[in-house]
């Protein structure tokens, strides 16, 4: 796992990561470009990634991609995990479901379905994760929720992960491993 700030380095050291190891790396993208600007982000996450890497983008279901993976024995990248409870949130939101019980469980039934499927498969999973509970409280009650789930969604990532790092300022740090 590896988590930061924003634009703190983590997706550039999880890139590292995936570079490094041997074999063919899966890039699971979660972002769901909403607007020109969130596009353009793609577009530059897109020109730092090799070529050769294959990419799937799932805002929802993150679980079901990596299971579709299979025997795959390479690297994975799934990023992003905060983007991941983002798009579960909204999308319940957005379904009517409003009571935030159910909503941190949907949340974290899928944070959970992740880590098992990652447990079981020959690949080598890379979470790249913001830290979001290092600031301000935020001031509405959609921001609170994000902000608590996150936290726990990032909570058992980390429990499961072999290794943590957090990344400030573009340096990693070796939190677990």
């Amino acid at each position: 796992m590896v988590s930061g700030g924003a634009r703190s380095g983590k997706s550039t050291f999880a890139q590292h990561l995936a570079s490094e190891a041997r074999g063919e790396v899966v890039y699971l993208a979660t972002l769901r470009p909403l607007d020109g600007e969130m596009e353009a982000r793609v577009e530059r996450h897109r020109a730092c990634r090799s070529s050769a890497w294959m990419t799937v983008e799932e805002p929802l279901e993150a679980a079901s991609a990596l299971e579709a993976l299979g025997d795959f024995d390479g690297v994975v990248i799934l990023e992003c995990l905060t983007l991941l409870v983002t798009n579960i949130l909204l999308h319940l939101m957005d379904r009517g479901v409003d009571d935030d019980a159910a909503l941190e469980s949907a949340v974290l039934g899928e944070i959970d379905k992740i880590v098992g499927a990652a447990s079981k498969a020959r690949y080598r999973l890379v979470v790249v994760t913001n830290e979001v509970g290092l600031g301000l409280v935020p001031d509405n009650r959609l921001g609170r929720l994000f902000r608590d789930v996150a936290g726990l969604a990032n909570q058992r990532t980390a429990l499961a992960a072999s290794h943590v790092y957090f990344v400030i300022s573009g340096i990693p740090m070796k939190v677990k491993g």
